[in-house]
């Protein structure tokens, strides 16, 4: 099939376009030429790569038919943020594709009631980003069912893996966090570090993709989780990295009001967004469904990265 792949040279694509080719599409991949895959093979050398700017094209009102002249059969879309950009698209799509794939995100569900979290659990999303993608996917699943849009919908948990700095033990991105662990320095981790945050390797949620692509018939009207099988509480992940360096965590805790002050507004916003959405979801039905099983824990994933920070002189 020839498949296009919106943004595909990010952390998803990466692994995900070498895939496709691996599985015989005709792949074209449309990209801002900002970035470049994070581990280079072969199967690049087969791909179509074309420039575009997606958010210019999107007001000017052009980039769903920019698709669609593509002719593919299948469109990957990895960069929509907006309600206006997904309509656009499956507007310009609706009866000429066989099957378009959109990138979501689990903080569509908001704090959970109960865990592990599934795909249809009632919704409370906050937050911009999980309010927006929310109404993404409310519209996509709607057009599938009123008009037969044939789309899909996966919701990665905190990408991660090689290539790049993983949310860390704390709940947020300073490298410092893991330098404290792996030399045995004190880390202060807010409340009681029992919050949870639910890591994904980059390749496995380029496998759900390739795994509901190969599953059309039962994909297609369907949302599904891309994240490890579990999550990991801030102070087992804090332990799982201190134990990877030889060293016993030497945690302490404060509550989350009186820790913010020890890290700067920045950190402790983001800190607060993930331990607020503790996300713990579940990833059943992509094994019912679609037969796909992750391939890396949340600590392996987390860890992979490490090692590739401190291998390439990120992390000291």
């Amino acid at each position: 099939m020839r498949t296009v792949v919106v943004g595909g040279t990010g952390h998803i694509g990466t692994y995900l376009v070498p895939g496709l080719v691996r599985a015989g599409h005709e792949v074209v991949v449309l990209t801002r030429g900002t970035s470049t895959p994070y581990s280079s093979s072969g199967e690049w050398k087969q791909v179509e790569l074309i420039r575009a700017d997606r958010e210019a094209e999107d007001a000017a009102g052009t980039f769903g038919q920019r698709i669609a002249d593509l002719q593919p059969d299948v469109v990957v879309d990895l960069i929509c943020f907006t309600e206006d950009s997904a309509r656009q698209l499956a507007e310009a799509l609706t009866g000429k594709v066989q099957h378009l794939l959109h990138c979501g995100t689990i903080w569509v569900h908001g704090p959970s009631a109960s865990v592990p979290t599934r795909e249809d659990a009632p919704r409370k999303p906050f937050g911009d980003y999980g309010i927006r993608k929310a109404a993404i996917e409310t519209y996509l699943l709607d057009q599938a069912r009123r008009y037969g849009l044939p789309v899909t919908v996966i919701h990665p948990g905190h990408i991660s893996g090689p290539g790049w700095a993983p949310v860390n033990p704390a709940g947020h991105l300073d490298l410092a966090v893991f330098e404290k662990l792996a030399q045995g320095a004190e880390l202060i981790l807010p409340n009681l570090g029992l919050e949870t945050v639910q890591h994904v390797h980059a390749a496995d949620v380029a496998g759900i993709f390739l795994a509901a692509i190969a599953n059309r018939s039962v994909a297609i009207g369907e949302s599904f989780h891309a994240v490890a099988d579990g999550a990991m509480t801030l102070r087992g992940y804090a332990e799982g990295v201190a134990a990877h360096f030889g060293q016993d965590a030497n945690l302490s805790y404060q509550p989350f009001e009186q820790w913010k002050a020890t890290v700067d507004e920045r950190s402790a916003r983001t800190t607060y967004d993930h331990i607020a959405h503790s996300p713990h979801c579940s990833m059943e039905k992509a094994a019912r469904l679609l037969g796909f099983r992750p391939r890396y824990s949340a600590l392996e994933t987390t860890l992979e990265a490490v090692d590739w920070l401190v291998a390439n002189g990120k992390l000291s």
